[in-house]
């Protein structure tokens, strides 16, 4: 019996069921199974991390600038007063002004100075860029609502909502190769509001409409805008595509004169050729030298025909462009 209580445990022993020695899990980690779990430290960040921690969850920009000062009274120290202060400072620094705006305007706004608020937004949306407009008028159509000062309010949503059609309208004209009414409709949408992608786009109409030096004075207004900067994503992308169309335009013109000119020269030797033939099949008595003055004297008369149309057709197409710089140069202001 003591045998096979003997056998059973070697059996049982070679079963897999093997529990490892102490000093089998030391060897590969010996620091962390020596330690115990309540005397461990934990791992130290970095200063730095710990301020962009902070700055995400209460949703403040970081750094040290009025408009950063200002959006830490108004969202940490929550004193609303003394934010719309610091607002100003940041705006009369030129510290983000249309976020200046737009946040001294909301904050203005729970202090129920909505009146005031719209004063600043009308005296200062002038030093914010085109592409902030669009959210400046949505906090005037609140303002507007909050002051009770609803037939404004109404006449900003007219506005806005004819801006939109302009702008479709245009652009579906563009699209349909309508380019004179793609042009109207770019220019009462520029009327509105400057636009630099509206811009754009009507240079490209204006360049398929032969109007190739106001559709380059267009192009170089726009990129005056940026400056030394570079362009903003929301219209560097029509940009381009202007100026790519402009290039294959221009490099069209510089071979098409030659070939106009051909045309021309062969125009007008066709007419003496006919006349000359004419005056060769003649029955009269030694007609060619008569018949052959007679021809000289038609294809001057036809190079003077000829100058004097070309003289009058530029003369009219400096009149037109004249009309139409003017009118876009008023329309941009």
């Amino acid at each position: 019996m003591w045998s096979n209580n003997n056998n059973e445990d070697n059996n049982s022993t070679s079963r897999g069921f093997w529990t490892p020695p102490a000093s089998w899990r030391s060897q590969q980690s010996p620091k962390v199974a020596m330690m115990p779990m309540s005397e461990r430290k934990e791992r130290v960040s970095h200063p730095s991390c710990k301020r962009d921690l902070f700055h995400v969850v209460h949703k403040v920009p970081a750094g040290d600038s009025p408009y950063v000062r200002a959006k830490h009274v108004q969202l940490i120290e929550k004193d609303p007063s003394k934010a719309v202060s610091l607002f100003w400072a940041a705006i009369n620094a030129g510290d983000r002004v249309d976020s200046a705006l737009k946040d001294m305007a909301v904050v203005m706004k729970q202090l129920d100075r909505a009146d005031e608020a719209i004063e600043a937004i009308k005296s200062f949306r002038h030093l914010c860029p085109s592409d902030s407009q669009e959210s400046i008028d949505n906090v005037l159509v609140e303002l507007y609502k909050r002051s009770g000062r609803i037939e404004e309010e109404i006449e900003m949503l007219r506005c806005k909502l004819k801006l939109i059609e302009e702008g479709n309208l245009a652009w579906a004209y563009l699209q349909h190769h309508d380019y004179g009414l793609a042009e109207k409709y770019y220019r009462k949408a520029l009327s509105l509001e400057p636009d630099q992608n509206k811009q754009c786009n009507l240079a490209i109409c204006l360049m398929h409409m032969n109007s190739i030096p106001e559709a380059k004075s267009l192009l170089q207004t726009v990129k005056a805008l940026s400056g030394s900067k570079p362009m903003d994503d929301s219209y560097a992308k029509s940009f381009e595509r202007a100026c790519q169309i402009l290039a294959e335009f221009e490099s069209h013109s510089r071979v098409n004169p030659t070939k106009q000119n051909e045309d021309h020269q062969r125009s007008l030797t066709l007419p003496t050729t006919r006349i000359l033939k004419q005056v060769a099949g003649s029955p009269n008595g030694d007609p060619y030298v008569s018949g052959f003055m007679d021809s000289r004297m038609l294809a001057g008369e036809q190079n003077r025909r000829c100058n004097r149309q070309n003289r009058s057709e530029n003369e009219k197409s400096l009149f037109v462009y004249n009309n139409r710089s003017s009118h876009c140069i008023s329309s941009l202001n």
